[in-house]
């Protein structure tokens, strides 16, 4: 091994591809330092996205491809462009967008569980409840009071499970109906966005009211999302909605990050047994057409909707457990996928002030 060249454990790393990306680690730019002096190389991997539960994995991938290398891997999250014409929001570096076309297909549990499994792998993560008509975040994670506030304009995000939260549910009353028209519900959505003092976050994962209607334009188009994400069923009344969701992001510029078809079996809560009442394949099929992925599936199973109900999502109530595994496997799809895409520079650009003598 002492006669390796750098040139040589580069050749070796090209071989070695990362599941979550498809592509190999030189080509990702996810190789940090190489060092050949002595008898042992050193390689050095920084992936894009967190994977706190796949770096041993990653590790013995390239140690196979390159025999006796001691293998370091890290994770170092960036921000990502948003779409044109929109800021990047403050203490914020990525948005992802949860949505779904309609509702009734699980959304906000996979929000929750999606911003619990990243924060999980390793990344600092807050959820943004968009749905102001019917606000379950704070239910889901578990939360109650309102939000503080330092100075009179701006508010505190809520804590739970190592997240950072904020909902139109902290502010009003679990049970009272929310008679707003649209331009009022984008104004408090906006403000509930903007006006939140995230606090360096790696992720905002915002999970966006059913539908493609006004709201959901509105917010797509005022919201600087880095990526989203589509949560259907396998029906194929959930798709035909599903796939509305896709084009709205496609016409202002948000890339689809990919497709998560949830209740796509159902598993039985007396017998284990597993089979598609749903269908099958719908959303791999869409995934597909579009050009786009399957980020992952998640069965039907009792366990996630009691946890949901109870504040105790599946990530934090059996965080080894096989559905957790889906998650987090969905999480590092889904965050690898936004590690593709064009960086956001804009933070590292300094104020030209032009001063006269």
């Amino acid at each position: 091994m002492s006669t390796m060249t750098r040139d040589d454990v580069e050749a070796c790393l090209k071989k070695v591809i990362d599941p979550h990306t498809g592509m190999d680690l030189v080509s990702t730019k996810n190789v940090g330092e190489i060092s050949v002096e002595g008898s042992t190389p050193r390689v050095e991997v920084v992936l894009g996205y967190p994977a706190r539960s796949f770096e041993p994995e990653m590790a013995k991938m390239v140690q196979e491809s390159i025999p006796g290398a001691e293998v370091s891997v890290t994770s170092n999250m960036v921000a990502h462009q948003v779409q044109e014409g929109v800021k990047p929001l403050t203490g914020v570096k990525n948005i992802i967008a949860v949505a779904s076309g309609k509702g009734g297909v699980g959304k906000s549990t996979l929000a929750v569980n999606l911003a619990l499994a990243l924060s999980a792998e390793g990344a600092r993560v807050g959820v943004l409840d968009a749905d102001i008509y019917g606000p379950s975040q704070p239910r889901m994670l578990g939360i109650a009071g309102k939000p503080s506030s330092r100075d009179g304009k701006t508010l505190e995000p809520m804590r739970g499970y190592d997240l950072q939260a904020m909902s139109i549910g902290f502010l009003v009353d679990e049970e009272s109906p929310m008679i707003w028209r649209g331009p009022m519900v984008t104004q408090a959505l906006e403000q509930l966005l903007k006006d939140t003092r995230w606090d360096d976050l790696d992720y905002l994962v915002v999970d966006m009211p059913p539908g493609t209607g006004d709201v959901q334009l509105t917010l797509a188009q005022k919201v600087p999302v880095s990526g989203s994400v589509i949560v259907t069923t396998p029906q194929d009344i959930a798709l035909l909605d599903a796939r509305k969701a896709y084009k709205m992001f496609d016409k202002v510029e948000i890339p689809v990050l990919g497709v998560v078809e949830n209740m796509s079996t159902h598993i039985c809560g007396k017998c284990g047994h597993e089979e598609h009442i749903f269908g099958a394949g719908g959303g791999a099929a869409m995934a597909s057409d579009y050009d786009t992925v399957l980020l992952g599936d998640v069965p039907l199973d009792v366990s996630i909707r009691e946890g949901a109900d109870g504040g105790h999502p599946t990530v934090v109530s059996d965080p080894d457990g096989p559905i957790s595994a889906r998650y987090k496997s969905i999480a590092r799809n889904a965050a690898a996928r936004l590690a593709l895409r064009k960086k956001d520079y804009s933070a590292k650009f300094p104020n030209i002030v032009i001063q006269q003598n």
